[in-house]
């Protein structure tokens, strides 16, 4: 038998099409329907990018209004829900929480089995204006706090962080999320979308399709990375009021030593980008600013010690999750609760491509070369 040219993890091979994004390798930008994501995090709210990712065109300033008029009107945590997450151990990962509430809420959803374009538009909203609450509470709970009631005279971004922390966020720290939710939307056949597709694919319903994809995310490999960005900086150690030089020292000699022991670190390189993750200036930028907002010079010299050692080792880049984690860790948010974040931003893209999908579906079955024992036959 000829061997199989096998693509391990499917490198290199192109399994559809798709018009919600692509990295144009000419200029290294992620497009999202054409628009450069860095121009899109400078300039529009995360609501006009989920409007755009699902409709293929920004919203006129009317469809903008009844879009968030829309989504506001889910924002509340429901009550079931609450209950739900009330019986889950504090012990279990957030993601535990937010895959459970997801199913939750597919099953409570009145269009549950309703697969047309025009139910699946409304399930995706209703998920996109719940999630947050689900993120919000699920760490309010684990410091003894009860829910934060949203606010509808504040944005999405602003009102997550207002359901999180009880108090209206500055706004340098709203903008700095709300561009780390544009960021994280979406990212063409990553591993948690290409899951959700799959899934589609056998026509099972949306939220089933995003179960799934929130446990391929919670992976260390895929969104389980920014969480793991913070765990290196801990064990190197975070010195408030250490002087950026030494912190950066630090990280150096402690990057210098994992390599040489040949540890896996989290936070660097991308399949996708060969010269670097499109996404990390314009993250870099907004942690820039949290840095200076909140006077933690020590987090730069981290950040700046380990990068230095990676490049000068591997010349291996930064991806996304290296400048989000300490973002997310000034603002406040638990190391755990990161990826939920991923996945309350995430879950536009996803059921942007599980409609996709349906559009001209055909059931994804590859196939595998065998390699066991030969055949045989019981005695």
């Amino acid at each position: 038998m000829a061997e199989q040219d096998i693509k391990k993890g499917l490198a290199g091979v192109v399994v559809d099409y798709t018009s919600v994004s692509a990295v144009n390798s000419d200029t290294n930008s992620l497009l999202y329907r054409g628009y450069p994501v860095q121009e899109l995090a400078a300039r529009c709210s995360f609501e006009e990018v989920a409007y755009l990712l699902w409709n293929g065109e920004l919203p006129s300033a009317e469809q903008l209004a009844q879009f968030t008029a829309r989504e506001k009107a889910g924002r509340a945590l429901d009550p079931v829900v609450k209950q739900v997450i009330d019986a889950l151990p504090e012990s279990a990962h957030p993601m535990d929480v937010c895959r459970t509430a997801a199913s939750v809420l597919g099953a409570r959803h009145p269009q549950a089995e309703d697969q047309s374009r025009e139910a699946n538009m409304a399930k995706a909203i209703d998920l996109f204006a719940a999630m947050p609450a689900v993120v919000a509470y699920d760490q309010r709970r684990r410091h003894g706090q009860d829910v934060v009631e949203p606010r509808d005279d504040l944005g999405y971004s602003a009102n997550f962080l207002w359901m999180t922390f009880g108090e209206e966020a500055v706004p340098e720290v709203e903008e700095a999320f709300n561009v780390s939710m544009i960021l994280y939307a979406e990212h063409s056949f990553n591993a948690s979308t290409f899951t959700a597709r799959v899934i589609t694919s056998t026509l099972a319903d949306l939220h089933s399709a995003v179960t799934g994809a929130i446990g391929a995310l919670k992976g260390a490999l895929h969104g389980g990375a920014n969480e793991a960005v913070m765990h290196t900086f801990d064990e190197i150690g975070i010195r408030p009021d250490e002087p950026l030089e030494e912190a950066a020292a630090r990280a150096k000699a402690w990057m210098e030593d994992a390599l040489a022991q040949k540890k896996k670190v989290m936070g660097f390189g991308h399949r996708v980008y060969k010269h670097g993750d499109s996404r990390v200036p314009t993250m870099k930028t907004a942690l820039d600013k949290m840095i200076a907002h909140y006077g933690r010079p020590e987090l730069l010299g981290l950040y700046q010690g380990l990068e230095t050692a990676m490049d000068e080792a591997k010349a291996i880049k930064p991806n996304l999750d290296y400048p989000a984690g300490p973002t997310y860790h000034l603002m406040g948010f638990d190391t755990h609760t990161f990826t939920p974040l991923f996945v309350a931003s995430r879950i536009t893209g996803w059921t942007a491509h599980i409609m996709e999908q349906l559009e001209s579906n055909s059931l994804i079955r590859p196939l595998s070369e065998y390699n066991g024992p030969a055949e045989r036959h019981l005695p």
